[in-house]
């Protein structure tokens, strides 16, 4: 896999410093933050990429390093990805995880195959 080692590892500390049960998971080539079973954050190479409410993103959009998250070449809604100039400050950095920590209760579990 080639993502941010890095970033993962500052993402890593802040859910643990949160005290939040996460899991890590290997996806779209990069890695998947999972809180509750359902992706809350993770790194697509050098992007972060945060899940959060579709009613903040215009706003979060905003911000430093951050634009819609175009997988497969189609806008995801709720998704966002945040270059590395956008999370290089660790209270940027907070910023995105606490947005994506706040969205995850009411974001939805992917279906089960």
């Amino acid at each position: 896999m080639a993502y941010d080692l890095n970033l993962a590892d500052r993402i890593r500390k802040m859910l643990l410093d949160k005290s939040v049960k996460f899991k890590e998971k290997e996806m779209f080539g990069g890695v998947a933050f999972m809180v509750n079973n359902k992706i809350c954050v993770g790194i697509i190479k050098n992007d972060l990429m945060a899940r959060i409410d579709p009613e903040v993103a215009t706003a979060a959009l905003k911000k430093k390093g951050a634009r819609p998250m175009d997988f497969a070449g189609r806008p995801m809604k709720g998704y966002i990805y945040v270059n590395p100039a956008g999370v290089d400050a660790a209270k940027d950095l907070k910023y995105w995880i606490d947005l994506c920590l706040e969205f995850n209760p009411k974001a939805k579990s992917s279906k089960k195959k």
